[in-house]
């Protein structure tokens, strides 16, 4: 597999906020920031992208790192709508669809990667344009839409006024 330090550090914390996520969408239907394991992911996606960025199969400045610095500014702007517009029903939207969206985000890289190594010696994929990976991000992006509009329906219900 030849991880690095870091590429193994990375890997182990993205596991662990993958799960917390998974976790937070069974039992809540979003990541819920109010909740560990909703900190959780904040806390592990937010150093697990910091530490892509020293990470590179190809040399130097990839769609990888791309990918990350956009997952950083998705989290980050959702914290601060957490945060700071607490009693706008509103901003509620917006923060649940930026962290399912980093969540998604999450993923692309996690099944390339994955099924470019795993299992070791026969991987699922030779290379990350191999139509499985390409059928199973389709599928997990239906997911994250269905999904999406749930939380959308959810949130609706949350703010409507008794």
């Amino acid at each position: 597999m030849g991880l690095s330090y870091l590429g193994i550090f990375h890997t182990v914390i993205g596991i662990i906020a993958i799960v917390a996520a998974v976790t937070d969408f069974i039992k809540r239907g979003k990541i819920d920031l109010n909740q560990l394991t909703g900190k959780i992911y904040f806390y592990l996606t937010l150093i697990t992208s910091l530490t892509a960025l020293g990470l590179s199969k190809h040399g130097g400045f990839n769609p990888g790192h791309i990918f990350a610095l956009f997952i950083v500014i998705l989290i980050l702007t959702a914290y601060f709508l957490h945060k700071k517009r607490q009693g706008n029903n509103r901003a509620r939207f917006f923060e649940n669809f930026l962290l399912s969206f980093s969540f998604f985000l999450s993923l692309v890289p996690t099944v390339n990667e994955t099924f470019t190594r795993v299992p070791l010696g026969h991987p699922l994929a030779k290379a990350p344009t191999d139509a499985i990976i390409g059928q199973t991000l389709l599928g997990l992006f239906v997911l994250f839409i269905i999904g999406s509009v749930f939380q959308f329906r959810e949130q609706r219900k949350i703010n409507k006024p008794v």
